[in-house]
């Protein structure tokens, strides 16, 4: 079994809180929010763990990467209510609480059949989904709804003019297509500028990757 190899374990806002301890690291991603850096970095520490106990659960790579970020999703949101030092006077620190998290997930998961799953694990490692999907909920929910029309499903800007229409609102395609390009910048700009800058450098995207291409590359579902 080969584990996935994450590039931003090699980023320097990364690897400059290697030396944090656990619990600086959680006290750090429930205090700042709006920083992404500290659960990337919990994310790289655990990644290989995890990717382990999920592969030998799961009957193909594609469902394993699947898993393997929803556990993550679902880490990232109950990390902001974790007492650690609670968990740890009663003799669990980070490393067995994620374990029993991903047991949990393992157990619980309902797995889409492979040619249905659509996520990227090198195009959109779990740190990024996260960031992206709280960008999202960030948006107003017209402009959420035409990019993930446009992105999730693949429809024109003028089918979902046309869909638009016939739910009561009087819209151009190329009123959806400048919508789209205003909802593309609000997405980059709500997520934290530290995912983005590791994520998101322009000098480590491909030719031509835009704003489109985030919500397209990420997978969203």
């Amino acid at each position: 079994m080969q584990i996935p190899q994450f590039p931003e374990s090699n980023h320097p806002i990364v690897k400059a809180l290697f030396h944090y301890s656990d619990q600086d690291l959680l006290t750090l991603f429930q205090r700042h929010p709006d920083s992404g850096q500290y659960f990337t970095a919990m994310f790289c520490r655990y990644s290989p763990m995890i990717y382990t106990l999920i592969r030998h659960s799961a009957r193909s790579p594609v469902q394993a990467d699947y898993l393997f970020a929803n556990t993550w999703r679902h880490i990232f949101h109950e990390l902001g209510g974790l007492d650690l030092r609670q968990s740890v006077a009663e003799g669990m620190n980070l490393q067995s609480w994620l374990i029993n998290v991903t047991a949990i997930c393992i157990n619980r998961a309902d797995l889409p059949p492979v040619e249905s799953i659509h996520y990227s694990l090198q195009a959109s490692p779990p740190p990024l989904w996260c960031y992206l999907e709280r960008a999202l909920d960030q948006l107003p929910p017209a402009l959420r709804l035409m990019i993930l029309m446009a992105q999730t499903f693949r429809w024109s800007e003028t089918r979902i003019a046309a869909y638009l229409q016939a739910e009561g609102e009087v819209i151009s395609p190329a009123e959806v297509r400048s919508q789209l390009q205003e909802g593309y910048q609000l997405l980059e700009a709500a997520l934290p500028e530290d995912i983005r800058t590791i994520y998101l450098d322009h000098a480590q995207m491909p030719p031509g990757f835009g704003r489109s291409e985030l919500v397209q590359e990420a997978g969203i579902e």
